[in-house]
């Protein structure tokens, strides 16, 4: 279902800071919030990419 490269995107984030992409046509997840980025998910990946530098949750970091 995620793999039709014809979608777009949206990338979601949680509490623990941790990003995902998500169909953009679909409600996020419980727990997830959008953070204003969409697009394909080349393009949702390469933002992701950009902005979660440390992989681990917000908890661990504090």
């Amino acid at each position: 279902m995620f793999e039709d490269d014809d979608r777009r995107y949206t990338v979601v984030r949680n509490h623990e800071d941790q990003y995902s992409v998500w169909p953009e046509d679909r409600a996020a997840p419980d727990g997830w919030e959008p953070v204003g980025v969409s697009g394909s998910k080349s393009d949702c990946l390469s933002h992701i990419t950009a902005v979660w530098t440390d992989l681990r949750p917000l908890s661990l970091r504090s």
